[in-house]
């Protein structure tokens, strides 16, 4: 009996281990979330912050997320352009009903030279009513302070002796500090930056300077690592879809997020295959736009992390193969490469394709709303003109059709592989 009470006491213990693990990893997004992102003209760029949308949509396209952009150029705690901070919260966050909610501040705030304690104590105190403002609208509010992204101070000669990213670290530690004592979600945009631009500048000290060109706003590459240090906060996932076929036995293997049917040999090995995601929508290849952006992901572990979708086919005779999806050529391959594994993630394929729709209709449906907000929105605010409402209802409802076609854009799509001798 004694014996029995222990496995029992066991197996409860391992169940609850096991359940502790799951919940730790969850991604933080749930049905239903209505985000938004709150900072100054790095959010206003729209860039870290469509990357974050589209892998959300791409990733769990069954999850039913918005997304409100709301940065604003020039922005402090204590507010700017679009107004002072508690017109900037009650126009620009509350008004959005959000449940989860990302704060990035503090790259004006340090007022671009060295520490300065009467400059901080403003960031700190503001950044303290910002959180505590938002938490009395909205108590059950899931947000994530954001440890503010670099002065680029590595491809180039700090402007003073230590730089001024060096201050914003100091503020960023106070807003890490600030979030484990608030029980809030912490990223870092920070650190993983700085090691990329290092990495960047080892392997090309002239290209590097162009992945945050004016030292403040990063271009694509950066906003791609920042984008990646926010969805790991969120614990976000690396796989899209893993498959392994053994050609020899004809036999599906392993099937990670993806469901493989009508599996057949002949001349060629063919199936069906619906993966329940898409990959990150990238340019292949990487330089194809910007070299810069290549040097980028290259110098961080973006794929690593974030866009894994290997197909691994074992038990293959010949030489070479040839891989096509729904009768478009990805490429060719060796049966050594194709039974180590490639990552799809990176060839050109037809859910590539697809996950790139869904982007520009997160560039669109961004573009609408900034259009609605910035241009109509604010600069009439104080005429009260009739039709003023009609004309933003009219912006919202074209908005919500350009989501629903996002959405719909990122649904699962059966696939025909084949994969021939050459």
């Amino acid at each position: 009996m004694r014996l029995l009470r222990r496995v029992v006491v066991l197996l409860l213990a391992a169940l609850a281990l096991a359940a502790a693990a799951t919940a730790q990893g969850q991604f933080q997004l749930k049905d239903g979330d209505r985000v938004v992102f709150y900072g100054d003209s790095i959010t206003d760029q729209r860039l870290y912050t469509t990357f974050v949308e589209t892998y959300v949509v791409t990733r769990f396209p069954h999850l039913r997320v918005g997304f409100v952009h709301s940065g604003w150029g020039g922005d402090r705690v204590t507010g700017g352009g679009g107004g002072p901070i508690d017109l900037r919260l009650k126009r620009d966050v509350i008004a959005y009903k959000p449940t989860v909610m990302t704060i990035m501040l503090g790259m004006n705030d340090g007022g671009y030279r060295a520490w300065d304690d009467t400059l901080f104590k403003t960031f700190s105190t503001g950044y303290e009513h910002f959180i505590d403002a938002v938490k009395k609208a909205f108590p059950g509010i899931r947000i994530t302070v954001i440890q503010p992204s670099p002065f680029d101070d590595v491809t180039r000669a700090p402007n003073f002796e230590g730089g001024y990213n060096a201050v914003l670290i100091r503020y960023g530690q106070f807003v890490k500090e600030l979030g484990e004592r608030d029980g809030l979600t912490a990223a870092d945009m920070n650190t993983p930056v700085v090691a990329m631009l290092e990495n960047a500048k080892a392997a090309d000290p002239e290209l590097a300077k162009k992945i945050i060109p004016d030292r403040v706003h990063p271009a694509e590459g950066g906003h791609l690592i920042m984008a990646e240090s926010l969805l790991k906060a969120w614990n976000a996932l690396a796989v899209v879809a893993s498959v392994e076929i053994n050609a020899a036995s004809v036999r599906v293997v392993r099937a990670e997020n993806a469901e493989v049917t009508a599996l057949r040999a002949g001349q060629a090995l063919s199936w069906t295959e619906t993966d329940k995601a898409l990959p990150v929508p990238l340019p292949i290849p990487l330089d194809s736009i910007d070299k810069d952006f290549a040097l980028a992901v290259h110098s961080s572990d973006f794929i690593e992390a974030l866009d894994q979708e290997p197909l691994k086919v074992t038990g293959l005779t010949a030489a070479r193969y040839a891989l096509k999806i729904d009768g478009e050529k990805v490429g060719d391959f060796t049966k050594e490469q194709l039974a180590e594994g490639i990552n799809l993630a990176l060839e050109p394929t037809p859910m590539l394709k697809q996950a790139s729709s869904v982007y520009d209709l997160t560039v669109k449906h961004n573009d609408v709303h900034f259009a609605r907000w910035r241009e109509i929105q604010v600069p009439l605010q104080e005429f009260n003109f009739s039709r003023e409402q009609a004309a933003l209802d009219a912006l919202d409802k074209l908005e919500d059709q350009i989501v629903q076609q996002q959405r719909a854009a990122a649904q699962p799509k059966p696939r025909h592989y084949e994969l021939a001798p050459e």
